[in-house]
């Protein structure tokens, strides 16, 4: 599997499936299962039984883990792919690594 670039805190939109051009920010990121989970997106219900951290159990709606390939980084309200470029060296040597949107060219950090 290819390494992913998107980053917790990033905002992304949904290319692919029921949610399908809506757009979210990222909360949460499972690289072994290469899956991302969308603030406010692509919604499950959970039954839950009580237990001592929640104490009225019952029906649940939380975000379900959506396939990294079916996102987009989203650049000023451009879905975009992500580059790196590098620039110059740190002290140890090692080039600098910078993440860039390749719609718009401009560096996200």
């Amino acid at each position: 599997m290819a390494s992913m670039r998107l980053k917790k805190g990033d905002m992304v939109q949904i290319i692919a499936g029921k949610d399908k051009g809506k757009s979210g920010k990222i909360i949460a990121i499972n690289h072994k299962k290469g899956v991302v989970y969308v603030e406010g997106l692509n919604m499950i219900t959970k039954h839950t039984k009580p237990s001592m951290a929640n104490q009225q159990g019952g029906i649940i709606t939380t975000e379900g883990p959506v396939d990294a390939s079916n996102v987009m980084y989203l650049a000023d309200g451009k879905v975009s792919r992500i580059g790196y470029t590098f620039e110059g060296t740190d002290a140890n040597g090692k080039p600098i690594k910078k993440r860039v949107a390749k719609a718009t060219g401009k560096v996200i950090d």
